[in-house]
């Protein structure tokens, strides 16, 4: 890999973006921010991060790997020389870890009032348990979100770390670096971004709040227009033990749905309570009459709105998929494109995550302008792996 500043194909282009490494949500921003053309340089301890790492971790694309001991007062020094040219800060530590490693905001913004410095946490910067340990699940459990997912009434069903890592969590982060770097360029002035999966995946859930609000929702799952609760928008298993998926929401599309079932003579009025189970009865015969594969002929390019369910190694397979290019061989194995797209400054993948932490020690350092790299791999302070 060969570190160059100035070389990325997207929107952001320019903008420069100092890591120090983290796990889940904090390396998918800067995945996020490289994919779009930022400069990003990673900085990890030495042997790398818990859970991450090698050239399979998508996460940590596109970006150059810096192995330093920040225990070591010139490793600390050498973050705040790159924080000087640096447009944005990203970590993810409990609260107070990088103050106490003399990297925190107010030491970053010593050397560089101009500087996004952002913070990324389950909890948050405040509240009772700011300094709790916590995972993906506790946050989206404390925030109304968990206990309204699935369609088991029993028992919440957690989706993977998807609402809370990276659809509370990072996706808030990188929102609120965007619009603190706009704003800097009218104050002049950087800011600290307070970003917490509690925070953002509330903020996600707004419709749910929505609905409640407006008097029409009830806190039991599966009883509920988006949640299982209709009909005509769930899940039904096919005679291979595959499933689809059903969302006919809108009445224009749901007469497809019937039309394409066979079942308008036999199916009740959809808006009738007292009938959905007979509705959904029909609807379970139905689709377990035929494989996915057959019914995926049967409506595909329709407005039934209905669509297979597809493991991740099939949905590379898929024709839409495939003719959008949403997933890409790069570097030999297959993964997600950048998004969203842009018509004039189009992001492209560049370089592969780093086969271990340091990879690029010497050569990152050098590219962003520290001085004096062999001196502090000589010391300890950095470490090049090769």
């Amino acid at each position: 890999m060969t570190i160059a500043l100035g070389q990325g194909t997207g929107p952001l282009k320019g903008i420069k973006v100092v890591e120090i490494a983290g796990i889940g949500p904090s390396p998918h921003a800067c995945m996020i921010l490289a994919d779009l053309g930022a400069d990003v340089i990673r900085i990890e301890r030495p042997g790398g991060q818990l859970l991450t790492g090698g050239s399979h971790d998508f996460l940590n694309r596109g970006r150059p790997s810096v192995a330093l001991n920040l225990k070591d007062p010139a490793a600390v020094e050498t973050v705040l020389q790159l924080v000087e040219d640096a447009d944005v800060l990203i970590e993810g530590m409990r609260p107070g870890v990088t103050e106490r490693m003399g990297i925190g905001p107010e030491d970053c913004l010593a050397r560089n009032p101009k500087l996004v410095y952002g913070r990324m946490t389950g909890w948050g910067q405040t509240g009772p348990w700011s300094q709790v340990a916590g995972h993906d699940m506790n946050y989206i459990a404390i925030t109304g979100t968990l206990h309204g997912l699935g369609q088991v009434p029993g028992k919440p069903q957690f989706p993977t770390n998807l609402v809370g890592d990276f659809g509370g969590g990072s996706t808030y982060l990188v929102i609120g670096i965007l619009a603190a770097l706009l704003e800097s360029k009218v104050s002049g002035q950087g800011q600290v971004i307070d970003a917490a999966i509690v925070d953002g995946t509330a903020n996600l859930n707004a419709m749910t709040a929505a609905f409640l609000a407006g008097g029409g929702f009830k806190e039991q799952r599966a009883t509920n227009l988006l949640d299982g609760g209709a009909p005509y928008y769930d899940i039904y298993e096919t005679s291979d033990g595959k499933h689809m998926s059903v969302g006919a929401l809108e009445p224009q599309f749901y007469e497809v749905l019937v039309d394409l079932l066979e079942i308008r003579e036999v199916a009740p009025d959809r808006f009738d309570a007292s009938k959905a189970d007979e509705l959904r009865a029909i609807l379970t015969e139905k689709f377990g009459s035929r494989t996915q594969a057959e019914w995926c002929a049967v409506f595909d390019g329709t407005d039934a709105c209905v669509a297979p369910i597809l493991p991740i190694t099939e949905a590379f397979e898929h024709p839409h998929m495939k003719a959008r290019e949403v997933f890409v061989e790069h570097h030999g194995l297959m993964q997600p494109q950048p998004a969203p797209r842009f018509s004039r400054t189009g992001a492209t993948l560049s370089s592969p995550p780093a086969p271990g932490a340091g990879a690029h020690t010497r050569e990152a350092l050098a590219a962003w302008g520290i001085d004096g790299v062999d001196a502090l791999v000589e010391s300890g302070a950095a470490v090049q792996v090769d």
